[in-house]
């Protein structure tokens, strides 16, 4: 990366904005200023604090409009989807102000000849390394949860979305928190590298791919700091033999397409059995034509362009891949001619191991069926996957659903008759390659903190 970086309209290409990056010299001014802030900012009261993320979960919704036409501009999400995702980021913060206290507050434990107490002390900066495709909800997810608990964070986002970036220090400066609370870094790989190392930065997060995640946690495991990843995956949705057809069409399609498919828990495996195989890919390839992609900012489009160019053009090569092995392609799965970084709603069969399709993550709108036969084969091919974050069942039998996700998915997530994104209130996260940790339900307001044993013996 050179000393300058442009963002782009990946809907037409058109230039945004230039930014300077920042030096290893000003990223370590800006690492002091935040240490500074956390001497102050952990005395405020867990109620005090939850009062300023109240605060700031009005001021998205305040600016919803503003956050959703940037989103758009800077990496093709629709409005709509925009604003969605600003209602989830003004929820998560509510959950967090509301639930915070209780999950922090001190705990009295037994201890022979006195009392003990467990507390949850905050550890200090915490620096959050970002991805671009939800470019405020990545953000505000581990932000809010260390702030609550009383660290002050750093931010490291993808460079397409700097624009959101500076928008979202902005955000919590203009709520009230303390000015160098939470701070953008405009930095390179390099100048990330040395942050991560700062001995003043005392915990890394990262959502991001597996092979980013290994860079980091390789990097903080030499100085032996914490870390938490929410990493890349390759959902793998069941649809058993006496599955409810239509709503498994409906639900698998938005699970597909949503966010034009450049979502970590998006559905990517549909794995059907044989009974039902022929009219779930009938109707399923029926739904996905009628998808609309285009301008986001046209409310009558479902799916705009992908974010970059090199992200559009990667993924037409796994697809071209993918079939070069033997995978069909039934729909789609051709680049569409003029301006922007479009991709159609494609889908693959003859899905098999050692195609991309099989064996990778396809982020983008590229739906992989795979026909098993029955219920033992479908959760072999499930889990048949170095990932393991998100995944879905659907049968009419819920009983036997529940037993297959709680007891057999090797994953972190699992829907049951239908397709869900985080939830403020329950954990997200995953196994295997899809990283470690967990955030939202209160989990990640004790990811970073000090559990301290306090012994009181008796005097």
């Amino acid at each position: 990366m050179s000393d300058t970086y442009q963002t782009v309209n990946p809907a037409t290409g058109e230039t945004l904005q230039t930014y300077t990056l920042m030096s290893r010299e000003q990223a370590e001014d800006i690492i002091g200023q935040t240490h500074h802030a956390f001497l102050e900012w952990r005395k405020v009261s867990h109620s005090k604090r939850a009062e300023a993320l109240t605060r700031v979960a009005a001021l998205i919704r305040e600016r919803k409009d503003q956050y959703a036409e940037l989103m758009t501009r800077e990496m093709g999400k629709t409005l709509a989807q925009g604003k969605q995702e600003c209602d989830l980021c003004a929820a998560i913060c509510d959950y967090t102000a509301n639930t915070g206290p209780d999950a922090l507050a001190d705990e009295q434990r037994e201890l022979q000849g006195g009392t003990a107490l467990v507390t949850y002390q905050p550890m200090g900066v915490i620096y959050g390394i970002q991805p671009w495709n939800f470019p405020l909800y990545q953000v505000i997810r581990y932000s809010a949860a260390n702030l609550m608990a009383g660290n002050t964070v750093l931010l490291k986002h993808a460079a397409n979305v700097w624009g959101m970036a500076l928008e979202v220090e902005k955000l919590y400066r203009d709520a009230g928190l303390p000015e160098n609370a939470f701070r953008t870094l405009l930095i390179d790989h390099d100048v990330s590298d040395a942050v991560i190392e700062h001995k003043l930065v005392r915990g890394v997060t990262l959502t991001g791919s597996p092979n980013a995640g290994r860079t980091v946690a390789q990097r903080a495991a030499k100085v032996l700091k914490k870390t938490v990843l929410e990493l890349g995956s390759n959902d793998a949705y069941l649809v058993l033999a006496d599955a409810d057809i239509p709503k498994a069409v409906k639900y698998c399609v938005q699970g597909r397409i949503y966010n034009g498919g450049q979502t970590c828990v998006a559905a990517k495996r549909f794995i059907v059995d044989e009974s039902v195989y022929d009219a779930f890919r009938d109707a399923y390839v029926a739904e996905m034509k009628k998808i609309t992609f285009g301008d986001p900012t046209d409310d009558n489009t479902v799916m705009g362009p992908m974010a970059r160019k090199d992200l559009r053009d990667g993924l037409h090569e796994q697809v071209r891949q993918s079939i070069e092995n033997g995978a069909t392609c039934t729909l789609g799965g051709e680049i569409p001619e003029g301006e922007g970084y479009f991709y159609p709603p494609t889908v693959l069969e003859n899905v098999a191991p050692g195609q991309p399709a099989y064996d990778d993550e396809l982020f983008g709108p590229v739906a992989a069926l795979i026909k098993v036969s029955g219920e033992e084969e479908a959760m072999r091919v499930a889990n048949d996957s170095p990932y393991g974050l998100g995944g879905g069942i659907f049968s009419k039998n819920d009983e036997r659903a529940l037993e297959l996700a709680r007891d057999l998915f090797d994953t972190g997530m699992v829907n049951i008759n239908g397709y869900n994104l985080a939830q403020p209130n329950l954990p997200f996260g995953g196994v295997k390659d899809s990283g470690y940790g967990r955030e939202h339900g209160g989990f990640g307001m004790r990811e970073f903190v000090n559990i301290k044993s306090v012994m009181i013996n008796q005097s």
